[in-house]
């Protein structure tokens, strides 16, 4: 959004400098991206007059001029044809800058006669595009400087021009009167009062509007006007012309310049028809798909279904808020206008600019948000300048539909100010400034203004307030503390566990990934999910089209990727969220590592070897331990379908009481993922850990007994189809206070056994903790565990 300073003022009357204004416009939060200020650009510049101007003695298009400056005379080559004697001129010296050339100029030799500067044309200095001959000012002493004289002269020459940025929530900035509201706001002015004409007609318009149905819920909320007769279009006042050049707009006539006026003056689009070439009546609605319309900026379009336009009786004559069309344009021909205004539906507005790929002042203010209450106040405002400007005489207004109520007000609450904020505002202070704003206060609500559709509750009016006040007022200041001490945690227990298990598998040299929630209906079929109610109602790609019921896809298709680049050996985990149904609580947090290929490269110390279940197991192992699980765990078969089913097992605290699961990935399942094996995993349930019973800042203590462990062997025959487990569980169930660990050392299977026999042997280590050990109390124990065996495994005791 551009304006000038000049500009502002019409509607602000201030005394505040230029860095003043920029200052508090950024503080206001309307940013201020851009600064260009004449007066910068020719402060160097003075003025001259030409004492002689003599023919160049080898050019018949040069003078010789001698030009009387603050400095004495300088000898000045110049070529332009209004180069004379007696005239008052713009001196540029040697090692000033000219912006029109960019260059800085020197002394110089042209045609073997030296010049010492230079005589401008305002194109050079760039005042305009004039450059047909030198500046000629009709009055002015030598010496003066060119800046000053502009600025008593000519001041339009000299305007500031600041540019600022617009967020999408500040609409109401996108119009110089609500740019100077807010610094009458904050105090840098006071704002004059608007401009504003009631218009009577002296007859009826002969073109009436319409809104369709379809069209006026969503696409069109008022559609107003009035036609002008005998007005007589040309080019605008000098003063328009200035100002629409200064934001860089290109003046047309008068009637499209008003309207553009309009459009940055009040941030309320028109559009002007020539009355005369509209056939019939105008008509607001829907296309119904391939119609055409060449618009002003001479390009044709083609409407798709459902965008809004504006038609007469034969053909689509504009795009509903956004641009108008060449057959119905004014031109300096023109004699009767119709002048429109309306209230769009700014997401139509939206549909149809993207669709088409207009990008029109008219459209960044209407897909914003325009005053609507201001509609028929501006059809007035417009009317009284035409008529100031090109003569006619109104109609009485036409209009469809009716202008939409947005009236609304919310409670003040005066003290939320500190606790949203932190700042401490009076109460009388807050009501000054929303009603400097605009807002009306009645008792303790505030009724915003019409034109202001970003304030939706009470705590944008504490924003609001805030933003008058200045937030670089807000001073930073420490928490209360309750007592003295250290704070209690922030993170509660389930983080702090996950920010352990994170650590500890990092140290254990895996490296963390982080993959999308989201996977393939065939990937999360693999692993138990793909169901309906997983599925996401848009998904962004067909392979994010589930929630993801494992962390092992996405570390497996991770793995393929590093494969397919040439790293085979890695070793990755992630923590994070899975997903078993769509309902809340059908998720949890898992931790999941993979080991892939081989564990360490083949070197002259030792040689690789490919990894195992034993590696994921002991790497289990020391998580849970990190994470408190218990040190005594059991082992049992039946995992999902995507272990491999005689080399995984479950973790758990007995059958039910499942904290984990380890083993080799199941040949299937990396197979269709595109996975080179061999790759073991485990994972680990982190919230089915228990809680320590105690809460404490420490560690407990480490229970170190100081009595003599005692180990014996047993070899038992059982059956062949029996598992080490079952009688390894049985044996540490035999005495669970003494028995410390069971362990398989030994395993025949055939000979004299014969072939339904094998032989498994164990180690059974005995820790005691009140006394030592006697023969008597390990027989006795040696008793129990071979009487646990025999009955859960069926076997006996080797001799």
């Amino acid at each position: 959004m551009k304006f000038t300073l000049s500009w502002l003022k019409d509607h602000l009357e201030t005394n505040a400098s230029v860095d003043e204004i920029v200052e508090t416009l950024t503080d206001l939060g309307l940013e201020v991206e851009d600064v260009t200020n004449p007066a910068q650009r020719l402060a160097d510049f003075t003025l001259g007059k030409v004492v002689r101007a003599e023919q160049h003695p080898d050019a018949d298009k040069l003078r010789v001029c001698t030009v009387a400056t603050d400095e004495g005379e300088l000898q000045i080559i110049c070529g332009a044809p209004n180069a004379r004697e007696g005239i008052t001129v713009v001196v540029c010296k040697p090692g000033m800058y000219i912006p029109g050339l960019d260059i800085t100029i020197s002394v110089g030799k042209i045609r073997g006669v030296e010049s010492y500067g230079m005589m401008a044309s305002e194109r050079e200095l760039e005042l305009s595009d004039e450059h047909d001959g030198i500046i000629e000012l009709p009055s002015g002493a030598v010496g003066d400087k060119f800046i000053d004289w502009l600025a008593e002269n000519d001041p339009s020459k000299v305007d500031t021009v600041i540019e600022i940025a617009i967020t999408p929530n500040r609409p109401d900035a996108l119009g110089v009167r609500g740019i100077a509201l807010d610094l009458a706001a904050r105090g840098l002015g006071t704002m004059k009062p608007a401009k504003t004409a009631k218009i009577d007609g002296t007859f009826d318009s002969p073109i009436t509007v319409t809104i369709d149905d379809d069209t006026a819920t969503d696409g069109c909320e008022v559609f107003a006007g009035r036609l002008i007769k005998g007005v007589k279009n040309g080019p605008s006042p000098q003063w328009l012309q200035d100002r629409l050049k200064a934001i860089g707009l290109r003046p047309i006539s008068a009637l499209v310049d008003i309207t553009n006026f309009f459009t940055f003056d009040r941030n309320r689009p028109l559009h002007v028809f020539d009355a005369d070439k509209v056939t019939g009546n105008l008509r607001v609605h829907r296309t119904a798909g391939g119609e055409t319309l060449a618009g002003l900026d001479e390009k044709e379009y083609t409407f798709a279904p459902g965008m809004v336009v504006i038609s007469d009786d034969t053909a689509v004559e504009s795009i509903g808020g956004i641009m108008g069309g060449m057959s119905t344009g004014c031109t300096e021909e023109t004699t009767n206008v119709f002048l429109e205004a309306a209230v769009w539906d700014h997401i139509q507005i939206a549909y149809t600019g993207r669709g088409l790929k207009i990008n029109t002042d008219a459209r960044y203010r209407n897909e914003r948000g325009i005053d609507p209450a201001y509609n028929m106040q501006a059809l007035d405002d417009a009317t009284q300048m035409i008529m100031e400007l090109c003569g006619g005489e109104p109609s009485n207004l036409v209009s469809a539909g009716q202008v939409p109520n947005v009236a609304r007000a919310y409670p003040l609450d005066t003290d939320r100010v500190q606790s949203l904020v932190g700042m401490e505002i009076p109460a009388e202070t807050q009501r000054a400034t929303l009603a400097a704003l605009g807002f009306v206060i009645e008792g303790d609500m505030a009724h915003v203004p019409s034109w202001r559709p970003d304030v939706r509750g009470s705590a944008d009016l504490v924003e609001e307030v805030a933003r008058i006040a200045s937030l670089t007022k807000l001073q930073g200041k420490p928490m209360a503390r309750p007592e003295p001490g250290l704070p209690e945690q922030i993170l509660s227990p389930m983080q702090k566990r996950e920010q352990i298990a994170r650590r500890t598998t990092a140290s254990l040299g895996y490296n963390e990934c982080v993959t999308y929630s989201f996977i393939d209906k065939a990937g999360a079929e693999l692993f138990g999910g793909g169901s309906d109610a997983t599925m996401l109602e848009n998904p962004i790609s067909s392979e994010m089209s589930h929630m993801r019921p494992s962390l092992l896809p996405g570390l497996l298709q991770a793995a393929a990727r590093n494969q397919a680049r040439g790293f085979m050996d890695m070793a990755l985990f992630e923590c994070g969220a899975v997903f078993h149904g769509g309902e809340p609580g059908e998720q949890e947090n898992l931790l999941t590592g993979i080991l892939v290929g081989r564990t360490i490269s083949k070197d002259i110390h030792g040689e690789s070897r490919g990894v195992d279940i034993y590696d994921a197991k002991a790497d289990m192992e020391a998580v849970l331990e990190s994470l408190g699980a218990p040190t005594k765990l059991t082992f049992n078969r039946g995992t999902n379908g995507w272990w491999h089913p005689g080399r995984s097992a479950k973790v758990g605290l007995g059958p039910k009481k499942v904290l984990g699961a380890f083993g080799e990935i199941h040949p299937k399942v990396l197979d269709a993922l595109n996975v080179k094996g061999p790759v073991v995993a485990f994972a680990v349930h982190v919230a089915e850990i228990p809680m320590p019973r105690k809460k404490s800042a420490s560690k407990g203590a480490v229970l170190m007994a100081d009595l003599q462990a005692v180990e014996r062997d047993f070899a038992f025959v059982v059956d062949t189809s029996v598992e080490a487990l079952t009688l390894v569980n049985a044996a540490a169930g035999a005495d669970k206070a003494l028995i410390q660990d069971v362990r398989v050392f030994d395993e025949f299977i055939g000979g004299a056994l014969g072939d339904d026999k094998k032989s498994l042997a164990i180690t059974v280590r005995l820790q005691p903790t009140q006394t030592t050990l006697k023969e008597a109390d390990i027989e006795a124990v040696a008793a129990k565990i071979i009487e646990k065996v025999s009955k859960a495994t069926g076997g006996t005791l080797r001799g």
